[in-house]
């Protein structure tokens, strides 16, 4: 998808040498990704300690035989 955007020349040059990178849509694109990542990490570590997970470790191991017929 093509569409135009108003970025300081010195925002996405920086951005582009501190992430290696050769092309302005790659480096906006691997920000975007990172971006994105960032924000779902901060929502699950916001969820620590409010979900109530009672797993058997043991039980859950332990898996029916299954026998194959040949």
């Amino acid at each position: 998808m093509r569409t135009v955007l108003n970025i300081p020349e010195d925002l996405l040059d920086e951005a582009r040498d501190l992430l290696g990178l050769d092309s302005k849509s790659e480096t906006i694109i691997s920000a975007l990704r990172e971006l994105i990542r960032s924000k779902r990490i901060q929502e699950l570590k916001s969820l620590y300690g409010k979900i109530d997970v009672n797993l058997d470790i043991n039980k859950s191991r332990r898996r029916k035989k299954v026998t194959h017929k040949g």
